[in-house]
């Protein structure tokens, strides 16, 4: 099936060979070497970390694309910027999150959450550059099992262990009927590579209702992934329960992998069918956006409302989706680079404050900015760019999705998505509220950062700022990932 195995096959696949040799010493070095030392098993973070970027460096050395878009692995993966990009993107918040997780009780000395989160990334990678269906379902599954299990990875605690379920059996009953939706599309077609789709869908030899129905089976699982409306409904509370590392990177790698699928699906397959699924993807990006934004305005546990947030930060990537354009794409695979530093760094901070205060509340940052001043403009930054007020990454990336929106003649949907950024700036702006100008009666306790948390956050920061001040290199990244399809 596969023919010769030649050196462009093997580098379509090098950072998911070195994840899985990175993984093999993860076990190696917990079982073995640091079997029953506890204080150094808290190494294995470093040992991801530094792991993963040594990994992300060969990588972007080795096994760029050369830009002819090659279907490869018997047309299964197609090796190509767009993918590739993503995959970096996977990698750093693989990274980041390993970080994040060293200084947390219960996870950062457990080999098993850290073998857990590297198959997560494994199957992360294959999302992002499948071509057929197969190989798209068993990524797809590759990323979410994992997930599930971290969901819900404190046992003892009652939150987290409902979180886990929840996450399962919602992420289950999407997926079986995505899995129905390709069973369709198989059925009626006779192939199950993407491309091969899209040629017999353009002859119009296939019945459109058909293709409509599977079409809709196929986004209910894509919704899911991104947490779009109205398949939002299992985030709130998987995000107040799982261990808030894991949030981090559920909320935004996984989110990119959901959006890399859809972006590949509808319009590497389905391009035919652009000005059908166009209206749709608009009316779920509407009521997304305004749903997300306006319960984020009651919230007062920090966990829900950037839950809240991300969904509506769904809504604006959903935007750029349906412009069905190069700059509609270039925009999405901006915004996600610049969610992924956003959130990550958010989540960071709230990791941090939660392991000495040990709450989750909004108002257990009174007085954020007087305990821990770099947490406290850490959490400026962070915020404002998810407000998108510049000079950050968040404007730069709205302003492009938006663009691309007014661009497309969908006057509406960016006026839509200006009026819900507005909304969305005032919960921000309430969180850093609390953070500098609320008292604590503990204003005088400090809050420690730790050195993992401390160079996380540091280059998070650093990124968010070069994103809106210097995007100039990552648009010209976005804009190469978004060439392969037009």
């Amino acid at each position: 099936m596969f023919g010769t195995i030649n050196s462009t096959m093997i580098l379509a696949i090098l950072p998911e060979i070195l994840l899985l040799v990175l993984a093999g010493l993860v076990l190696l070095f917990d079982a073995t070497i640091w079997p029953d030392a506890e204080g150094r098993r808290r190494n294995l973070g470093w040992l991801v970390a530094g792991g993963s970027v040594l990994i992300l460096v060969l990588s972007l050395i080795l096994a760029s694309p050369d830009g002819s878009n090659e279907l490869v692995w018997g047309g299964m993966l197609r090796h190509d910027w767009m993918g590739f990009i993503f995959k970096m993107v996977f990698i750093f918040g693989a990274a980041i999150t390993a970080l994040f997780a060293m200084d947390v009780e219960g996870l950062g000395k457990r080999g098993e959450f850290y073998l857990l989160l590297l198959v997560s990334t494994i199957g992360m990678n294959l999302m992002a550059s499948s071509s057929d269906l197969i190989m798209l379902y068993l990524a797809i599954e590759t990323t979410s099992i994992p997930m599930y299990i971290l969901a819900g990875f404190f046992k003892q605690d009652d939150k987290s262990t409902e979180a886990g379920f929840k996450y399962l059996l919602f992420g289950a009953m999407t997926s079986a009927i995505m899995l129905y939706g390709f069973s369709l599309l198989y059925g009626f077609s006779g192939v199950t590579g993407l491309y091969q789709l899209a040629a017999i869908i353009q002859t119009g030899s296939l019945n459109s209702g058909v293709l409509l129905l599977s079409l809709l089976l196929v986004l209910v699982g894509f919704s899911f992934k991104i947490s779009a409306v109205p398949f939002h409904f299992w985030a709130p509370d998987v995000y107040e329960g799982a261990p808030t590392p894991v949030v981090g990177f559920l909320s935004t790698a996984s989110k990119a992998a959901g959006f890399a699928v859809l972006v590949r699906v509808l319009m590497g397959a389905f391009p035919a069918l652009s000005g059908q699924w166009s209206f749709l993807i608009a009316i779920i990006a509407t009521v997304t956006m305004t749903l997300g934004n306006a319960i984020a305005l009651t919230q007062k546990n920090i966990k829900r409302l950037l839950a809240y947030s991300s969904i509506a930060h769904a809504g604006y990537i959903m935007v750029g989706v349906v412009t069905f354009s190069e700059l509609g794409v270039t925009s999405v695979v901006f915004y996600l680079i610049a969610y992924l530093v956003t959130n990550l760094a958010a989540f960071g901070i709230v990791a941090s404050v939660w392991q000495k205060v040990g709450s989750d509340e909004i108002e257990a940052y009174d007085g954020l900015s007087r305990r821990s001043p770099g947490l406290a403009l850490a959490m400026l930054v962070a915020f404002l760019s998810l407000a998108g007020m510049p000079p950050f990454g968040g404007f730069m990336a709205k302003v492009l999705v938006f663009a691309a929106a007014v661009k497309a003649d969908l006057v509406w949907l960016a006026f839509v998505g200006v009026l819900n950024s507005i909304v969305g700036l005032y919960y921000y702006l309430v969180v850093l509220k609390h953070v500098y100008l609320y008292r604590s009666e503990e204003d005088d306790v400090p809050v420690p950062v730790t050195r993992p948390y401390r160079i996380a956050l540091v280059v998070l920061s650093v990124g968010i700022v070069l994103l809106g001040a210097f995007f100039a290199p990552w648009y010209n990244w976005s804009s190469g990932a978004a060439g392969g399809f037009f």
